[in-house]
């Protein structure tokens, strides 16, 4: 299953009209790049880290000590979580904890640093885990009527907590959101409430740390021989969190086997034909959340081409990242120009998302 077709556009759907602007028709691929797009900023949100509580406790997230231990199989100590937390939260949520976002994209509800949704299923998980952790049902009762008290008892009723979500959950949560799918605002801000409580914060923690230990196998599946290097890590992480897995064996195998045999002169040409596919399809009628992006992704990514400024783990790593990209089926593939611009600018270190540039080519002035 793939659970997360980017969401990128849950960040526009929260911000509204103001965003509408950047969505320009694409420019032909002569025209000139532009300069920077402004970057919106971030709404006023409880902002992911290792925060102090609401009650200005300092680095009150427990991380457990043996789940401290495998993380540090791949470089990550508790810094180290909470930094690729964050990073992880920038594209999703603009680095909040909460961002709730509608159904503009089949999800129905999306909310939390890494937009765990009801579509996919990875939110009943989440919402029954705050649940259990109060111990008792009064204790629940009495938190979630205080954080929640028009739409609590929908979203954490049978019908909501069922995976798929039971047809009385969606049709009751459809209709407090608008025909855009944005939710309204009481719902907004009850689920902004959960998910900026403290006790919601640890079990965001808990999950993501859950998902770092899918990353740390997927990462000694696919690369058992080493070396864990950090790119390595942030690519993995973002993979699991927009598709759920990273290649499987096979595919991977057989990439590896044609890489290995790939005559030298094949080497930039095969690489400059995936960008060309990023490009063609970021320029098609049904790809949403690039547009501010492509030009200038495609100018550099090619730029380095040219300065020959990409190495064998970068080639590597763009090579899986196509056969992973090009098989992101939410909304039909409406997000596979997406998932490979956000992976690319990771293994690059250049890139530009949502806006957001990085890094330059070598070859290239700095942009003025």
């Amino acid at each position: 299953m793939d659970i997360g077709t980017f969401r990128i556009a849950r960040v526009i759907a929260m911000i509204g009209a103001a965003l509408l602007s950047f969505a320009a028709p694409i420019a032909p691929a002569q025209d000139l790049i532009p300069d920077q797009p402004p970057v919106p900023a971030p709404p006023p949100c409880r902002m992911v880290g290792d925060v102090p509580s609401a009650a200005g406790m300092v680095q009150f997230i427990r991380i457990d000590p043996a789940a401290a231990t495998r993380m540090a199989e791949i470089g990550l100590d508790r810094a180290g979580i909470f930094a690729r937390m964050a990073e992880t939260s920038i594209p999703e949520t603009m680095g909040c904890w909460a961002m709730p976002a509608g159904n503009f994209d089949s999800q129905l509800i999306s909310v939390g640093m890494a937009q765990w949704n009801f579509g996919t299923g990875s939110l009943q998980p989440v919402l029954q885990r705050w649940r259990d952790g109060f111990g008792s049902t009064g204790r629940f009762k009495q938190t979630l009527k205080a954080l929640a008290p028009t739409y609590g008892k929908l979203l954490f009723s049978k019908a909501c907590r069922a995976v798929p979500v039971g047809d009385t959950c969606r049709a009751a949560i459809l209709a407090a959101e608008d025909a855009t799918g944005r939710l309204n605002p009481v719902l907004t801000a009850e689920l902004a409430a959960i998910f900026e409580s403290d006790a919601m914060l640890q079990v965001q923690a808990d999950t993501y740390i859950d998902l770092l230990d899918a990353v740390r196998l997927d990462l000694l599946r696919v690369f058992p021989t080493g070396p864990m290097t950090l790119r390595k890590v942030r690519w993995a992480i973002d993979t699991r969190v927009q598709q759920g897995f990273l290649p499987g064996d096979e595919d991977v195998a057989r990439l590896r086997a044609k890489l290995s045999v790939m005559p030298e002169a094949e080497r930039w040409p095969r690489l400059r034909a995936i960008i060309a596919w990023y490009k063609a399809l970021a320029e098609t009628i049904d790809q949403d959340g690039v547009a501010r992006d492509h030009g200038w992704n495609v100018q550099r990514w090619n730029c380095l081409i040219d300065a020959t400024a990409i190495d064998a783990e970068q080639y590597e790593l763009l090579s899986l990242t196509f056969l992973r990209s090009r098989t992101a089926i939410g909304n039909s593939g409406r997000w596979q120009a997406l998932t490979f611009e956000r992976r690319a600018k990771i293994i690059l270190g250049v890139g530009s998302v949502s806006g957001k540039r990085d890094g330059d080519c070598p070859l290239q002035p700095p942009a003025s």
